[in-house]
C-alpha cells in the first residue's frame, strides 16, 4: 500500500525485482521509465576512480534524451576496468530492448561493493519482471531495493499548487556510509511532473544539491558511484519557463525541500550514528574559509567520538578550529556555542559556561555546534553525525 505522504509522479513509472546480484531474498534492481518528452538533469561524483555506470550515464545524458534509469544494489561495478564498462553497456542494452528505446537513452546506476565484476545474467533474467512491475506508485519498494548498509528507506514528497494545478515533487535516496560532500555523496532520484527545459532543470538540481547532499558528511569518504538525478515528466501540463517566476520559485523551493529532507535522512541513518549535529560557521572572511572550518570540525575523529559519548569536551572543538588552516586567526575573537550555550570566548573557556549546561545539549539527539570566527560576513553550514563502535563493526564486516 502506498504511503499517503509519498505522492506518485504522473508519467514516472518504477519497476522493482529481486535479481540476486548480491543479496538473496530481497529486491535489488529498479527500472524507472520516463515519457518521450521528459527532461533530466544530473550531477555525478568527482572521484577519479568513478564507476563504469557513472561514465556511461554521463555519456548517455550528453547524447540523448533519457527514457529509463536502471539501478542495482549490491555491486558498485567500480574499479572493474574494461569488463565493468562492458557490463554497464550490456545492462543498458537489456533495459533499452525491454523499454523499446535506444541504448543511449538508458542511464545506469550501481551501488554496493567496489572491485567485483558485475554479472549481467541476473539483469537479463529479471528484466521481464521489472517491466511487468512498472507502476507510478512503486516509490516505497524502489527505495528499499536500492539500499545497501542503509537501515531505513529514504523517501520525501511534496504536493504544491502552481496556477491552480497540483504539482508533485517526490524523491528517494540511499546512503549511510562513504558520505561526504563532493557532488551528491550517494544515490538520489527526484522527479516532478512539470514541463521544464533540461538547462533550467539542471540549475534547479545544482541549487538544491549545494545546500543538501553537498552539505552533509558521515565519514569523510566520497564514493566512486555518487549520482543525483532530477527528472521532469511534463505530465501535469504546468510549464516552468524561468527560475525567477512565481512558478519557478515554487518548484525550486519544493525540490530543495525534498533534497534537504533526504539529506537529513542520510545523516540520521549514518552507519552506527546516534547523533545528528549541525556545524554552523559564521564570521568568516570567505565562504571557502567557512567551509574549511566546518569540514575540519565535522570530520575530526576526536570531535565525532565525543559526540557519540555525549561528552561536552569543548577543547576538541576548539583544537579543530585552530588547526583548520585559517591564516592569521585571532583566537581572541572566536566564539563557539553548543546550541545557545556559549562555551568559548576570548581565547578560552567562556566565564559563564558550565559543564552541566554543555551536557544538557550533548544529551540531545540533534543539536548544533556554532562557530563565529569574527573575521567577516561569510558563513557555511554542514550536517554531520557521531562516530560510534557500530561504524567500525559495520565497515569491518561489510564483505563478510
Amino acid at each position: 500500500m502506498m504511503d499517503a505522504t509519498i505522492h506518485p509522479v504522473p508519467g514516472v513509472r518504477l519497476g522493482v525485482a529481486a535479481a540476486g546480484i548480491r543479496y538473496q531474498g530481497r529486491d535489488d534492481l529498479v527500472l524507472m521509465t520516463l515519457p518521450a518528452d521528459a527532461t533530466v538533469g544530473a550531477v555525478f561524483t568527482r572521484n577519479a576512480f568513478c564507476a563504469a555506470p557513472v561514465t556511461v550515464a554521463r555519456e548517455h545524458l550528453a547524447q540523448a534524451a533519457p527514457r529509463g534509469l536502471l539501478i542495482n544494489a549490491g555491486n558498485a561495478n567500480a574499479g572493474t576496468g574494461a569488463p565493468g564498462r562492458q557490463a554497464a553497456d550490456r545492462c543498458c542494452e537489456l533495459a533499452a530492448a525491454a523499454c523499446g528505446c535506444e541504448q543511449e537513452q538508458i542511464l545506469p546506476f550501481s551501488t554496493g561493493v567496489i572491485g567485483e565484476d558485475l554479472p549481467t545474467a541476473p539483469f537479463a533474467a529479471a528484466m521481464p519482471a521489472l517491466v511487468a512491475d512498472l507502476a507510478e506508485d512503486n516509490w516505497p519498494r524502489a527505495a528499499r531495493a536500492i539500499m545497501t548498509t542503509d537501515t531505513v528507506a529514504k523517501l520525501a514528497s511534496r504536493r504544491l499548487d502552481i496556477d491552480g494545478v497540483a504539482v508533485i515533487v517526490t524523491g528517494m535516496s540511499k546512503g549511510s556510509g562513504m558520505i561526504h560532500p563532493d557532488m551528491a555523496t550517494m544515490l538520489a532520484f527526484v522527479a516532478t511532473d512539470v514541463a521544464i527545459s533540461a538547462d533550467l532543470l539542471q540549475s534547479c538540481l545544482q541549487a538544491a544539491v549545494a545546500d543538501s547532499f553537498n552539505a552533509i558528511t558521515v565519514d569523510g569518504d566520497t564514493s566512486t558511484n555518487d549520482a543525483c538525478v532530477l527528472m521532469a515528466s511534463g505530465a501535469s501540463g504546468v510549464t516552468i519557463e524561468s527560475a525567477d517566476s512565481t512558478a519557478g520559485q515554487a518548484l525550486f523551493a519544493a525540490v530543495a525541500d525534498v533534497c534537504a529532507e533526504l539529506a537529513r535522512a542520510i545523516v540520521d541513518d549514518g552507519e552506527g550514528a546516534t547523533k545528528r549535529v549541525t556545524v554552523a560557521v559564521s564570521g568568516a572572511a570567505s565562504a571557502t574559509e567557512a567551509r574549511q572550518v566546518a569540514d575540519t570540525v565535522a570530520l575530526s575523529p576526536l570531535v565525532k567520538t565525543a559526540l557519540f559519548a555525549a561528552d561536552p569536551n569543548w577543547g576538541r572543538i576548539l583544537a579543530a578550529v585552530g588547526r583548520a588552516g585559517v591564516e592569521e586567526l585571532d583566537v581572541e575573537r572566536v566564539r563557539i556555542w553548543l546550541d545557545q550555550v556559549l562555551i568559548v570566548s576570548g581565547g578560552g573557556r567562556d566565564p559563564g559556561y558550565t559543564e552541566a549546561a554543555g551536557q544538557a545539549v550533548m544529551d540531545q539527539h540533534a543539536f548544533s555546534i556554532r562557530i563565529d570566527l569574527g573575521r567577516g560576513e561569510a558563513s557555511s553550514r554542514l550536517l554531520t553525525c557521531d562516530l560510534s563502535y557500530d561504524y567500525i563493526k559495520i565497515n569491518a564486516e561489510y564483505r563478510s
